[in-house]
């Protein structure tokens, strides 16, 4: 009598589309979704735990910060008290009324020259935490579950966030040499930062711009060939380099169905989160659906918010049953769960994944 498959090897499968023995179940709270699970389930409780998350982010980043004293770069401005910088530069103030969103200050947001750009602190790739890695992963292996690697906003999205989108488009625009130079650098961070995380033994390699809107792509076709495809494809040939059967998750909110070919070309095997306001599942799996994975499908904007629990249940298992029993979907909210989501809407979510697997799809 065959064992039973991991949450990983479960996982695996569900992604490489070879069948899966259950439909797993993944979501991210906000701070005040965190406080009503640990009402449900106790204050040390992990939602990760509670529910079977089948695979856990890696502590270690292989960054290192080149700077503590970012506010130099924002000579005259003084920062709400509570303001964090990253170690990227971006600082990150509070809104009002809200405990995670913020908004956001850009450290490149007065750089007229290349020499401005070449000298700024920016983290360098510590190969010193391999060894930690390999010892996560291996503990994350002995308890079933996959190992992650997280490196959304990987080349465009830091970009921007360091230099101002409108600032950084213009540059692009024009042909500036300095956003060339930013672009190139920060992806020679990102291939080299993709390559340890092969080397160290991850299973999913998490990658991300977003370079959809809520109705348009947010740049040209030829745009994004010239700008961000060779970009990607370089920090995925990096990874893939390494660990050939490593499966790269590829992040970006919006409408971005003429982007998913480029995708695909470049060594995507999963793609995330499919937004439903902006794109069709069923479309999409029709047309991709033997090429590509997919993470995701539950809007976090209309299903999970406003929607009841029947409904939510009833999206969860159609969604599922479009993929099938060859696996393909790994169904789960689109982005973090927002305190307008009735918590009843997330059990109903993590039930209807359950009875998936127990009606034998």
């Amino acid at each position: 009598m065959s064992s039973l498959p991991t949450p990983r090897e479960n996982l695996l499968a569900l992604w490489r589309r070879q069948g899966i023995h259950h439909a797993p179940v993944c979501f991210s709270l906000c701070p005040d979704q965190l406080n009503t699970f640990r009402q449900h389930y106790g204050a040390d409780a992990n939602p990760a735990d509670v529910f079977g998350f089948p695979f856990r982010y890696l502590g270690s980043s292989f960054l290192k910060p080149s700077s503590q004293n970012w506010q130099r770069f924002f000579p005259g401005q003084c920062f709400d008290p509570r303001t964090h910088f990253n170690l990227w530069g971006v600082g990150h103030e509070p809104a009002d009324g809200s405990r995670h969103i913020t908004r956001m200050h850009h450290p490149m947001a007065n750089f007229t020259t290349l020499e401005q750009f070449t000298a700024y602190p920016y983290p360098t790739v510590d190969l010193s935490q391999l060894d930690k890695a390999r010892a996560e992963i291996a503990a994350l292996h002995a308890r079933g579950l996959a190992a992650a690697a997280g490196m959304a906003c990987t080349v465009w999205e830091i970009a921007w966030y360091m230099r101002g989108m409108e600032d950084l488009m213009v540059d692009l625009l024009t042909d500036n040499p300095c956003a060339v130079w930013h672009l190139d650098h920060l992806t020679d961070i990102a291939c080299q930062r993709a390559q340890a995380y092969a080397q160290a033994g991850v299973d999913l390699l998490c990658i991300g711009d977003d370079i959809g809107m809520q109705k348009t792509t947010m740049m040209s076709m030829d745009n994004y060939r010239q700008w961000l495809k060779p970009r990607h494809a370089a920090v995925i040939n990096a990874a893939k380099a390494a660990k050939p059967d490593i499966l790269v998750t590829y992040h970006s909110c919006g409408f971005i169905e003429p982007f998913i070919p480029e995708l695909i070309e470049i060594g995507v095997d999963v793609l995330n989160p499919v937004q439903p306001e902006c794109m069709d599942f069923a479309k999409i799996h029709a047309q991709y659906g033997t090429h590509l994975s997919f993470w995701g499908t539950l809007g976090t904007q209309t299903t999970m918010p406003f929607g009841s629990a029947d409904e939510v249940r009833s999206t969860t298992l159609r969604n599922l049953a479009i993929a099938g029993s060859k696996g393909g979907l790994f169904c789960s909210p689109t982005h973090i769960i927002e305190p307008e989501v009735p918590w009843d809407n997330i059990e109903a979510y993590v039930q209807a994944a359950r009875d998936f697997q127990t009606a034998g799809n």
